[in-house]
């Protein structure tokens, strides 16, 4: 165990003097108190009262972490639930944006706060954080991103893109293009479930109807649309990465002066109320964010009340295809 006489005899200083420093204390020169801090990181130390707490398990407090500005309402649905249901448990709930990734990193302020668990909430992260995160003993549940010995949470992304095909097949469409987001677990999944879809219709997909985008952002699905709509045999129908990404689609579409669904039809991601707000109403695929965050905070209160042997898993939240008006039903 590292203890302050550890890093002191590492230091060359008195057990005083590092305490002194670790505490912002006066009485210690800049540079000594820098040496100790630095010593303290690598070392692994943080104070006994926090560890004795991280042991039995007794502040209540559960760390959320999430990427700083997310305004995504997928993701306020699911930090909206976690709030929710761990007040319901009487645990309070600290927010931890990426910033933190600054100093002694997400784990260092977990450890201040003296949180019990953390559910991660997004997975843009600073990578050196996150593994020195992951690597400690505080449980650990992700949302939307698998990391292995941990258990996380993912929609059914595979699944829901093979039913979201399965449905514009049905409706007659054989020309499918999907633009889709960054690369990551989500989009491999949602790449591997429309390919399967496809296959399972006996519909071929061109490579050219496979586009990168980015989530959440309409300009980037904005110029996808028109690579898509440029090419000699353009597809009927569009999926979009996600219901925001959409309104990118409906730009590039309108300056061509094309119309959804008479001339293109299109399906979205998530099952934002802008979906429903719009006119046509966006037919999209729902996901069950609400359930993603309950999902969440019950296995980690699990592994928080457990012994740290509990099995870890990936558990997969299915959703469903909501009906708009933006699909064309083709003979």
């Amino acid at each position: 165990m590292v203890t302050l006489k550890t890093i002191a005899e590492e230091c060359g200083l008195s057990s005083a003097a590092v305490s002194k420093a670790l505490h912002h204390l006066p009485g210690v020169s800049e540079s000594n108190a820098e040496m100790v801090r630095d010593k303290a990181r690598e070392l692994g130390y943080y104070p006994n009262a926090a560890a004795r707490t991280l042991k039995t398990r007794q502040s209540r407090n559960v760390g959320v972490l999430f990427e700083s500005g997310v305004s995504n309402e997928f993701f306020s649905a699911i930090l909206d639930e976690i709030r929710d249901r761990l007040e319901d448990e009487d645990y309070d709930v600290t927010l931890l944006s990426n910033r933190h990734k600054r100093g002694s990193g997400y784990y260092g302020h977990v450890m201040r706060l003296q949180c019990d668990g953390v559910i991660v909430v997004h997975h843009i992260f600073d990578p050196e954080g996150m593994e020195r995160l992951l690597a400690s003993p505080t449980p650990v549940v992700s949302i939307d991103s698998i990391h292995p010995g941990h258990t996380s949470v993912l929609s059914e992304n595979l699944e829901g893109m093979r039913d979201s095909v399965h449905y514009l097949a049905g409706m007659g469409h054989t020309h499918i293009a999907f633009v889709h987001g960054e690369m990551g677990d989500v989009t491999s999944q949602r790449i591997q479930g429309f390919r399967q879809g496809c296959a399972e219709c006996g519909i071929e997909v061109p490579d050219d109807y496979v586009v990168a985008a980015r989530f959440q952002d309409p300009a980037a699905s904005r110029e996808a649309t028109g690579r898509l709509l440029s090419l000699g045999v353009p597809p009927t129908c569009i999926m979009f990465p996600d219901d925001y990404s959409y309104l990118g689609g409906i730009a590039e579409l309108s300056n061509r002066s094309l119309t959804v669904p008479d001339d293109m039809s299109c399906f979205g991601y998530d099952g934002m109320r802008l979906a429903a707000d719009l006119d046509p109403a966006l037919t999209t695929y729902r996901q069950d964010a609400a359930g993603m965050g309950r999902i969440a905070v019950e296995a980690l209160l699990r592994e928080m009340g457990g012994d740290g042997t509990q099995d870890k898993e990936v558990i997969r939240v299915a959703g469903r295809v909501q009906l708009g008006g933006t699909v064309a039903r083709i003979d």
